[in-house]
């Protein structure tokens, strides 16, 4: 007797194919850094190097030849730098800068050139560097501490200076009630004029610069569920019903 064809049990879809490894291209100018990572990255399951670099020119051509999925890219590179090379890679595929680098200006210029994200070297483990590469694919911007400082840095740079410009608008009143007024509003703001928290003034840092809820937790580590927390606790202390509202006073144009 034939044996009957088999059929699928009804309620047990086949399972979906697992989907392919991302496809990488490491640009570093340290052919160790580039073994390394590429040992650490080739596993054939989630990720797989397909491409070496050792400098920004190289990474182009690369970039060009073999479409990644994601590009690593270290800054300081003979020949093309990264920073110089940043911007044309980006136009191929998700950048994520991966180095030794976390000077303010080198961070806040990397993500002003579309930068997808910008790990420091000895911030974090194997299973962190894996899992930032598939959120940048995603469009989820990753950061280390040592950039999430630089990038805080940076801003509280920007709004002090901007906040000076203001101050020197105009005549000064050297009155005592004068001089009250024009004290830098940002040295107000900062946990002592809004009585804000640590982590509450780094987030409003980063509300201000424009980032979303799901980009601030990325940058902090935390989910949003608990970026939502604090913003509402920081709307309260600012008296602000929306962001910009908010921004304008932290930044104390308002």
């Amino acid at each position: 007797m034939r044996p009957l064809p088999s059929t699928p049990r009804s309620g047990f879809p086949p399972p979906a194919p697992a989907a392919p490894p991302l496809r990488l291209l490491i640009a570093d100018d340290n052919p160790v850094v580039r073994a390394g990572l590429t040992a650490l990255l080739s596993d054939g399951v989630r990720t797989t190097v397909v491409a070496q670099a050792g400098d920004g020119r190289e990474a182009y051509e690369a970039a060009l030849r073999h479409r990644p999925d994601v590009i690593l890219l270290d800054v300081r590179m003979p020949g093309v730098d990264g920073i110089s090379a940043l911007p044309h890679l980006a136009r191929l595929a998700p950048v994520m800068m991966l180095t030794y680098s976390h000077e303010t200006e080198t961070v806040r210029e990397a993500l002003r050139l579309g930068a997808g994200g910008y790990l420091v070297h000895g911030e974090f483990t194997a299973e962190e560097l894996v899992r930032a590469v598939r959120d940048v694919r995603e469009g989820r911007p990753q950061l280390t501490p040592g950039a999430t400082r630089a990038l805080l840095t940076a801003l509280r740079s920007d709004a002090s200076a901007h906040a000076d410009s203001n101050s020197l608008d105009g005549a000064v009143d050297f009155t005592p009630s004068g001089l009250s007024q024009v004290q830098s509003p940002v040295g107000q703001s900062f946990r002592s004029r809004f009585r804000l928290s640590t982590r509450e003034a780094e987030i409003m840092d980063l509300i201000a610069s424009g980032m979303t809820n799901q980009q601030i937790a990325a940058a902090c580590f935390i989910s949003e569920k608990t970026v939502k927390n604090h913003i509402n606790r920081i709307f309260a202390k600012l008296h602000s019903t929306t962001r910009s509202q908010a921004t304008a006073k932290w930044l104390g144009v308002a």
